[in-house]
């Protein structure tokens, strides 16, 4: 789904000029999360916030059921399909020199550092090896972006161009379709293609391949693109944040490098996609590709696992739900092991069974509190956390909730009652 197919369902269109350093971006996409907000002039540009803010959205953009998100996610990771070159992909419509300060990009809150690029994933190349993934960008000024790199593949290729004294050139692509976003924010192994990945989420789902164009510095990036800024990350660093990250509270500064865009593609009339901080579609697009991981570790020590879920209330990336069907005693604890393994950033996970709706909240805690006493809870210390959290301090505690019945129980004492009919 491109952006302006993202504007034919039910949109809240703001029609009226809004100042992206105020705050009010923030405030309006904020009031209900639900709903895609389309903004008419937002520092003279259009954009739209929300998009991906619900998993029946992401769906919809797939064009799978919201209960297929997860096993098409996991399809799609262990079996990448090819994309196809087009030599005149949507975003190479319009070409010129970058000035960032007058493009529709907001300040979210007030202590951040600056406005942020929040939604945009970074392509890039090294030695013949394709990286794609998100970044949050932080604007410095008409051309120059300080950009956060955790230690991971960008990280890993940046570091190796610096060694050399060379500078990395990527593409900044901001407007992607949903399985765009969903493959860049994957775990995936150093030198897998999340464009392969995209594509395969195209194909299984009964759609065309993705297509892909190239940029004039010889990558290749999503085709159907609204924004593309063509750069390079330079050898020199500077602070970037404060900036809420996925938890709704500000994550700290760091010296971090910059970012020198060079020129800017758009389609004809695009459309800037906001991502709200430590919003709802932060939570999914963030969490969301985590559950395939959960799902296979899992699924080597339980062979029978009925679904996954990273709770919002967990901001998608702290707290987890695995439904399982018990082969045998112990299979709960096994779980909780396994699924800490798919996803080290979980702090908590709760192993229920099958018959048990792990979307619903209120039933994931009924289970807790009639299937499990405190002696099935597991806790591990001094494990590696996540930077993200900020009660951890370098390692945290995990803990894990065994609400699996007794393979033995009296069923009877354990369902819910159910109205009869005549």
């Amino acid at each position: 789904m491109t952006v302006k197919e993202s504007l034919a369902g039910s949109v809240e269109k703001i029609e009226r000029k809004v100042d992206p350093a105020s705050g009010e971006v923030t405030e309006i996409l904020a009031k209900d999360q639900a709903k895609t907000v389309y903004f008419t002039d937002l520092n003279g540009g259009r954009a739209i916030g929300n998009r991906f803010s619900t998993r029946e959205k992401i769906a919809g953009a797939l064009g799978i059921k919201t209960s297929e998100i997860v096993d098409a996610m996991a399809a799609a990771v262990s079996c990448p399909k090819p994309y196809t070159e087009t030599e005149g992909p949507a975003f190479r419509e319009v070409s010129g020199k970058a000035d960032l300060t007058e493009m529709p990009i907001p300040k979210y809150y007030p202590e951040d550092g600056g406005c942020y690029i929040s939604a945009g994933i970074i392509v890039a190349e090294w030695n013949g090896i394709r990286n794609v993934s998100f970044h949050r960008m932080m604007i410095m000024d008409r051309d120059k972006i300080a950009v956060r790199l955790v230690p991971r593949h960008l990280f890993t290729m940046q570091k190796a161009a610096k060694k050399e004294g060379k500078e990395l050139k990527i593409s900044i692509c901001v407007g992607v379709p949903a399985e765009v976003l969903l493959a860049a924010a994957t775990s995936m192994d150093y030198g897998a293609d999340e464009l392969e990945v995209a594509s395969a989420l195209r194909i299984n789902a009964g759609k065309s391949p993705l297509e892909v164009g190239r940029c004039d510095n010889g990558l290749l990036v999503p085709a159907d693109t609204d924004y593309v800024f063509e750069g390079r990350i330079t050898l020199d660093e500077t602070s970037e944040g404060p900036f809420v990250d996925i938890t709704g509270t500000y994550d700290m500064v760091r010296q971090q490098p910059i970012i020198k865009i060079d020129k800017v593609w758009t389609c004809r009339d695009p459309i800037f996609h906001l991502l709200l901080p430590g919003g709802w579609e932060h939570f999914l697009l963030m969490g969301l590709p985590r559950e395939p991981m959960i799902l296979r570790t899992v699924r080597q020590a339980v062979p029978r696992v009925k679904a996954v879920r990273l709770t919002e209330g967990g901001c998608c990336w702290f707290n987890g739900v695995v439904s399982i069907a018990k082969n045998k005693e112990g299979d709960g604890v096994n779980a909780i092991m396994a699924a800490f393994t798919g996803h080290p950033s979980m702090k908590q996970v709760i192993i229920v069974d099958d018959d048990i709706d792990i979307s619903d909240d209120r039933e994931v805690e009924w289970a807790v509190a009639t299937r499990m006493q405190a002696d099935k809870i597991i806790t591990i210390p001094g494990a590696a956390g996540s930077s993200l959290d900020p009660s951890s301090k370098g390692t945290t505690w995990k803990v894990g909730y065994d609400a699996t019945l007794p393979l033995d129980a009296d069923l009877t004492l354990f369902r819910k009652a159910l109205v009869a009919r005549n």
